[in-house]
């Protein structure tokens, strides 16, 4: 071998460089085991306080603690638990703000409500239908006309064409959309979660947040979600609004039963208690089950208890009667009759001692509609303890236009009330007591300490230039994560230890040399993954053991080549030598087609299927250079010192040596049996369709854990209770520890960040009854080391379900498309391409045909969801690989006996590596095995699609690709053979 030194030295080096990436890993490990044994509240204050000690000295550099956290292997959310959100910045509200005042006209509002209906089925940004929207239904309007404004009067001239104002749009929007991730950035790097990963997607307006082990997903929402639009406003007292009240309720009752109330502003304040005892509010809300109320006696106070005296407080109201409050309040008969700059706001959490009891108050506007203060004057803010009282508080430090507009808005209100107004709900409204100067003041209220942080956080970082809305959304507890790792592992270590064992079996001596050059490339893969900073998850697991059954499939071709330079009588080191010349071109071929497969999921693909498709394609890269390079290094010096290298022993040196099968003339057979199959497949499409996940058809998935026994018909009728749409529930696991998968469309659209914590609300008082004990509400929704109720939820909208399935279908399509023009411009005939094409559909067509013939029947997810498209594009690369293996030969063939008829040279090529597709085909079997045996329920139905394909992959190379090329081949020979007559 050529250049044996510089190889052996890129080895060594690369092996050094692995063994330095790895080794943060280990050093994290000692120093969480340290913590073992304490409490969670310790262990957190503990591995705290050692992310600034140095813990890694090598003497000519230093790491403490958190830098060695950044260089760990990065393991994903369903490795680990934690939280996986995807964020899209609302640009409607952006394209609102550019046009001003010129947004409140009905051609604005007109083609608003046709952009965002045309966005549920268009790849195209809100902007651009926006825009041919507008200008189709008002061809005489010019854009500029409408975006002329003060803000954008540089920007945007009277005489600026419809082209340019779109092209203005675009950059402001991309523009608040980096500034939104800037603040989401900072909030989240203030969040106090390792190795968080915030990056900005493709897709324009979508930040993708990734947050391991995080432990309150609630709080996450409020964070990312919130705009932090801080106003401070003067208010309204009880007194002033009571008799408005009387009057509304009136209405209300009068509309609702046809009858007018009698009651009068005395007897409602003789009857409503006083304020400063909400006790008997509290009492008298409680009392009556407001959500039974008959409808035909329905009135505001029937759900709202409203207060009197001087308190900024006007009324109070369940959580849940919230939204019928505000309904009746927005009625336009009732509004009609409060002072037009009354604005009602509810308070951001129920009282004290009542967490359902929410206060509502009404804010006093101002003439141009904007809050005396707000949050541009604020500098810093923390949050900590108050030295008042036993809750927390958030202290803000204001700039010095500010300060000075607080010391005014305090002395012109003293012993009246202020209320500090975020994303239009009130936090505190305190008494001003006398005018404030020197811009520092606090915003007080029940607060836990966490959330006095996490307010000043939201502050601190800015506010949001459009409201951030969840579009999808993944959930993992970490009682499920370490399930994922523990059925990760058990895979791995069996799989590995069997492709171990077959390659040492069959192939002896030389069988050894391959298995260590296996753990080589193991070795390295991990080393590489952790230096690019790749996440680690468990579809990536099963991508590395997909990766070493696939690895050996070079050494498998090099030995099987070396056996036949041995057999022609050549001795061993010219047999070695000949048989790794020889294999290189089939090797080569065989993993680029692979490779450009990996290469598309990783473009296309998103989450875990990225993590997938980078194991994929780093595994092949050295997995390569293990099997041609690493095992040549081991080859040389034991041929140098005269050592036999044995190749086979007696149960396996002839294997499916000198078979003379006649496989193209079995092709007629063999097409029909595929024509059955794929017309049954078909049919079956057509009929019954697939069982699309929530990844395609947007929606809600659970995975809930019971500790008893229950059916899946159990729990679906119990959820038909609650939920309007049928639910689709999936049964797996033990009859002790009993899991179901429950799908929902209910509310799946709806961005209202309270309606997450309903559905998990609902889902527990129609399941509740399935357990054995008493399991309380906040165990069954929390995912917190919970090892029964919800264990994992994941949550997509409908407009990134839309632009999955396209991206699918687009990453399929291209995936076909690349591989038969490289097959076609290897093999410089289009004959095998059109053959290669035809096989992977084929195999496609036949595996999604099974998904639809068997869904209903597997005791697994059979969803078509973005594992699924990674899985038939897993397919298809292997699939091809083992076609471009036979091509090879059949190329080789034709060139070296040109005599031979082509039946002869291609019935001989498929004969001459039937070995070589029965081992891969064999040792990739059997790590599938391993992995869905082992490898746990999440990734169980992915990995039946891989058997699956890899059985109907090996038939295809066999018995359709190769047997179609040839038959357009002899077309082309028959038509010559013609035109020379």
């Amino acid at each position: 071998m050529q250049n044996k030194g510089a190889f052996r030295f890129f080895a060594i080096l690369l092996a050094v460089a692995c063994a330095f990436q790895l080794s943060f890993t280990f050093v994290t490990q000692s120093v969480q085991k340290k913590s073992e044994g304490m409490s969670a509240e310790q262990q957190s204050a503990y591995l705290d306080s050692m992310k600034s000690q140095v813990v890694y000295n090598l003497g000519f550099t230093k790491y403490t603690y958190g830098e060695c956290l950044e260089r760990e292997i990065n393991l994903g959310l369903d490795l680990r638990g934690g939280m996986n959100v995807t964020l899209e910045i609302a640009v409607e509200d952006i394209v609102r703000a550019l046009a001003g005042s010129n947004a409140q006209t009905p051609a604005f509002q007109a083609a608003v409500a046709a952009a965002k209906k045309a966005q549920a089925s268009s790849t195209d940004d809100f902007i651009t239908l926006f825009a041919n929207e507008f200008i189709k239904a008002n061809p005489t309007t010019t854009l500029a006309s409408v975006f002329g404004t003060m803000e954008l009067r540089d920007k945007v001239l009277p005489s600026s064409t419809n082209d340019e104002v779109i092209k203005v749009l675009r950059a402001e929007a991309d523009g608040a959309i980096n500034n939104s991730f800037n603040i989401l950035s900072r909030r989240i790097d203030r969040f106090g979660v390792v190795q968080p990963n915030i990056q900005r997607l493709d897709q324009s307006g979508r930040i993708l947040v990734e947050l391991p082990g995080v432990k309150d997903p609630e709080r996450v929402r409020k964070l990312l979600q919130g705009t932090a639009n801080l106003e401070f406003w003067t208010t309204y007292t009880a007194a002033e609004i009571a008799p408005y009240m009387v009057q509304a309720n009136s209405i209300v009752t009068s509309m609702a039963a046809d009858t007018t109330s009698t009651t009068t502003v005395s007897e409602v304040i003789e009857q409503t208690p006083d304020t400063d005892s909400t006790d008997n509010i509290v009492a008298s809300l409680t009392a009556t089950d407001s959500t039974k109320v008959d409808p035909t006696q329905s009135s505001l106070l029937s759900y709202l208890q409203i207060s009197q005296g001087d308190s900024p407080v006007i009324g109070m109201a369940m959580s849940f009667d919230t939204t019928k409050v505000n309904r009746y309040l927005n009625m336009p008969q009732v509004r009609a009759l409060f002072p037009r700059d009354a604005k009602f706001m509810w308070s951001v959490k129920g009282i004290k001692g009542n967490a359902q009891v929410y206060e509502l108050y009404a804010i006093k506007g101002t003439s141009d509609g904007r809050a005396p203060l707000d949050g541009s004057a604020i500098e810093s803010a923390s949050g900590q303890h108050s030295d008042m009282s036993s809750s927390s508080e958030v202290t803000m430090n204001m700039n010095a236009a500010g300060a000075r507009t607080w010391a005014r808005l305090t002395a012109d209100n003293v012993e009246k009330f202020i209320a500090v107004v975020l994303d239009e709900t009130v936090y505190s409204c305190p008494r001003v007591k006398s005018e404030i100067t020197g811009g520092r003041s606090q915003i007080t209220g029940d607060f836990s300490l966490q959330e006095a942080k996490d307010l000043a956080n939201v502050l601190e970082s800015g506010k949001l230039p459009a409201p951030a809305r969840i579009v999808q959304e993944a959930i993992v507890g970490p009682s499920l994560g370490q399930e994922s790792i523990n059925s990760g592992m058990t895979s791995f270590i069996l799989a590995f230890a069997l492709v171990l064992i077959y390659m040492i079996f069959f192939y002896s001596r030389a069988g050894l040399v391959s298995s260590f050059a296996l753990i080589a490339n193991l070795f390295f893969l991990f080393g590489v993954l952790v230096s690019f900073g790749a996440v680690l998850t468990l579809p990536g697991i099963a991508g590395i053991v997909l990766t070493m059954g696939m690895a050996v499939d070079a050494n498998v071709i090099i030995f099987e080549r070396i056996k036949e330079e041995l057999k022609a009588g050549k001795g061993l080191s010219l047999s070695v030598k000949d048989g790794f010349k020889n294999a290189y071109s089939a090797i080569i071929d065989g993993n680029m087609t692979t490779l450009i497969t990996g290469i598309v999921l990783f473009i296309f693909g998103t989450g875990p299927v990225q993590g997938f498709a980078t194991t994929l394609i780093i595994g092949i890269i050295t997995s390569l250079f293990c099997a041609i390079f690493i095992t040549r290094l081991i080859f040389e010096p034991m041929l140098e010192k005269g050592k036999d290298i044995s190749f086979s022993n007696k149960l396996t040196r002839n294997f499916l040596d000198n078979t003379k099968f006649d496989f193209i003339k079995a092709r007629k057979i063999t097409y029909i049996i595929s024509a059955i199959v794929f017309s049954v497949t078909i049919i079956s499409l057509a009929t019954r369709g697939l069982q699309q996940g929530i990844d395609f058809t947007g929606g809600r998935t659970y995975i809930v854990r019971f500790d008893k026994d229950v059916t899946a018909n159990e729990v679906r009728t119990a959820l038909q209770n609650v939920f309007t749409d049928d639910c689709l529930v999936k049964q797996f696991g033990t009859k002790e520890q009993m899991q179901m998968s429950i799908t929902t469309q209910y509310k799946y659209n709806d961005d209202d960040p309270g309606v997450t914590n309903e559905i998990n609300v609902m889902m527990y008082n129609a399941l509740k009854s399935f357990y054995n004990g008493n399991i309380s509400e906040s165990d069954f929704t929390t995912t917190v080391a919970n090892p029964l109720g919800i264990i994992s939820s994941q949550k997509v909208n409908a407009s990134i379900a839309h632009d999955i399935v396209i991206n699918s279908y687009i990453a399929v399509f291209f995936a076909l498309i690349m591989i038969g023009l490289y097959i076609a411009l290897r093999f410089r005939k289009w004959q095998y391409g059109m053959g290669g094409i035809i096989s992977l559909l084929h195999d496609a067509v036949i595996t999604i045909g099974v998904f639809s013939l068997f869904y209903t029947v597997m005791p697994f997810n059979m969803s078509v969801d973005q594992s699924f498209i990674a899985a038939i594009l897993t397919i298809i690369g292997y699939s091809i690989n083992d076609t471009v293996i036979i091509f090879d030969r059949i190329r080789e063939n034709i060139h070296n006996h040109p005599r031979r008829t082509l039946k002869e040279n291609m019935n001989n090529a498929m004969n001459q590596t039937l070995a070589r597709t029965v081992n891969t085909a064999g040792t990739t079997i059997v790590v599938l095995l391993a992995i869905f045996i082992f490898g746990g329920e999440v990734i169980r139905g992915f990995i039946f699609a891989l058997l699956f394909g890899v059985f109907i992959g090996t038939f295809s190379s066999i018995f359709v690709a190769t047997p179609v090329a040839y038959d357009f081949m002899m077309r082309k020979l028959k038509k010559e053979e013609a035109a020379k007559k």
